[in-house]
């Protein structure tokens, strides 16, 4: 489960592996997300074509992956 907590937190180091990983990711996408999974799986779904199921479990499965990391 993810901690929007954790998230917001951690949001500089969190956005820097998203872009690692989705390198379509602007600095004004990830400000416009800002922590909000769900405005990131809508910004999946505008810039990589992905269907609304497929974005949201790419997005959870990474920042629950991520979050891990960052509890460390």
């Amino acid at each position: 489960m993810i901690n929007k907590d954790i998230i917001e937190g951690n949001w500089k180091e969190i956005s820097g592996h998203l872009k690692e990983k989705w390198g379509k990711l602007t600095d004004d996408d990830l400000t416009a997300v800002k922590g909000g999974f769900e405005r990131l799986g809508g910004i999946l779904q505008q810039k990589y074509g992905y269907q609304r199921e497929q974005a949201k479990k790419e997005a959870e499965e990474f920042l629950d992956k991520v979050c891990k990391q960052c509890k460390k």
